[in-house]
């Protein structure tokens, strides 16, 4: 990426200052810093689980989101999952409030379906 020729001599403008004071750090503060380093490098290595844990949480929390996705995906539609014949109808009826008394007659409705569909009950 080219940078405008402002944003260039003040990006170079800025290294050289910040090489100057560097180089003008006395000896006891070089040595603070460095401390300080390697401090920061010791916690990394002492890191606890939990710690370890929590940087790889963005990655782990993308995957489950990836995973949950799919999982949405692959489900069936609702109209395809309720594509049991007479279920529509089925469903309305108990809806409607009609008496289930019906139910203790049931051998006999199912008997007269059975004609119908065979054409014997006009």
């Amino acid at each position: 990426m080219k940078m405008p020729s402002d944003e260039k001599q003040f990006a170079d403008k800025a290294k050289q200052l910040f090489d100057e004071s560097v180089e003008e750090l006395d000896a006891a503060t070089l040595s603070r810093l460095n401390r300080g380093r390697h401090e920061a490098l010791a916690e990394l290595e002492r890191a606890t689980p939990m710690r370890q844990w929590l940087r790889w949480a963005p990655a782990a929390g993308v995957a489950t989101a990836a995973v949950f996705a799919v999982m949405l995906m692959q489900q069936p539609a609702i109209d395809e999952a309720i594509d049991v014949p007479g279920a529509a109808a089925d469903f309305e009826f108990l809806m409607e409030g009609h008496s289930l008394e019906m139910f203790e007659d049931l051998e006999f409705y199912v008997l007269m379906d059975g004609l119908e569909e065979n054409g014997h009950v006009g």
